[in-house]
């Protein structure tokens, strides 16, 4: 499905026809549906008979054999450990587990396997396109790799690539692309988004920063109450006990709740990051970005703390959310988080 926003970049691709390029990469946030803009037009490319609105029939052989995952001439390349991922899913089933964690990374080898796989004529027809998402979990070597087969690319192959942090891409991958930049979709096209949604969901995007996909899983995964209750308990926490709430908080995060909705010590730490990131933007004269519905508690609390303090509590956060993969002691973190931000508040303006 490609989203509303994301349907003139898509006719745009049509229009391109038989001049479209051998590789492109599609850039911009995560959580807009560069992803499934991709599957579509790769979808399409494969399809023998598409629709008259451009996409794919849904009927022909071709596709039959993509929907069922089979597809020869489709290759996906992602990360190994999202290869189970319904959209990345090419084999449809999990491998067996080694032990051993899968790499976030996309391998070599996986390159290698594509080029062997690329050497041999197309299993049908003469079109093979392959799709690679995120093209940044890509390291040096791999990415090297990768570009011996954009500078020579076998006749007839379309490469896709995705990617949210273009920059750590090599410049060579990146001019070996035409590149399509998309960006956080207009207040119209989010307000329609919301009017299909529940009451959550307005909070959820925020905090997403204004991406639709990304506030959607976060829905999907129960986090909605958790958010809820986060917020409440940030508000009260001025007149209450930073280390108290560190308790609470360190049970919370041993719950059924918070591990059904894969509500961890990062998450936690990366929502009070963007609550003190909101707290310094009113301090310093911006406005609330990722929690409007806090906006007077917040503004109040930026009344009572100076400049300097918010400021400095912004830079503590950024290193606590660096380091919350792995803490050596959850609740000492805990404690040393809402401490550091109860003694923020507690240095009155000048």
């Amino acid at each position: 499905m490609i989203q509303p926003w994301l349907l003139p970049a898509w006719q745009r691709l049509l229009d391109l026809g038989e001049r479209l390029p051998h590789a492109l990469l599609f850039v911009g946030p995560p959580g807009l549906g560069k992803r499934e803009l991709a599957e579509a037009l790769a979808a399409r490319l494969l399809c023998q008979s598409p629709a008259a609105d451009g996409y794919a029939c849904g009927r022909c052989p071709a596709c039959q054999w993509r929907l069922a995952g089979n597809h020869p001439d489709l290759l996906r390349i992602v990360p190994a450990a999202e290869e189970t991922a319904d959209i990345g899913d090419a084999e449809g089933g999990a491998e067996p587990s080694t032990g051993k964690a899968k790499s976030a990374q996309i391998l070599i080898e996986q390159i290698r396997a594509l080029q062997a796989a690329l050497a041999v004529t197309a299993h049908h027809g003469s079109g093979r396109v392959v799709v690679l998402d995120p093209a940044e979990a890509m390291n040096v070597y791999t990415a090297n790799a990768l570009l011996k087969l954009l500078e020579e690319p076998p006749a007839g192959c379309v490469f896709l690539l995705v990617s949210s942090a273009p920059r750590r891409l090599l410049p060579t991958i990146r001019s070996r692309c035409q590149q399509w930049s998309f960006s956080r979709p207009s207040s119209s096209a989010l307000q329609a988004w919301l009017a299909a949604r529940d009451g959550q969901a307005e909070a959820l995007l925020a905090l997403a920063g204004g991406l639709p996909l990304a506030a959607e899983r976060m829905a999907a995964q129960g986090l909605g109450s958790v958010l809820s209750r986060f917020m409440r308990d940030i508000a009260q926490l001025p007149a209450g006990d930073p280390l108290r709430l560190a308790a609470q908080w360190d049970a919370w995060l041993k719950s059924k709740e918070a591990l059904a909705a894969g509500f961890g010590m990062v998450t936690l730490a990366d929502w009070m990051l963007r609550w003190v990131t909101d707290l310094a933007a009113l301090r310093l004269g911006g406005r609330v970005r990722f929690f409007p519905a806090c906006e007077a508690v917040l503004a109040a609390l930026a009344a009572r703390v100076s400049i300097a303090s918010a400021s400095n509590c912004y830079n503590e956060f950024v290193h606590i959310r660096r380091v919350a993969q792995h803490p050596l002691n959850a609740r000492l973190m805990l404690e040393d988080m809402l401490m550091r931000y109860s003694r923020a508040l507690s240095e009155s303006t000048p």
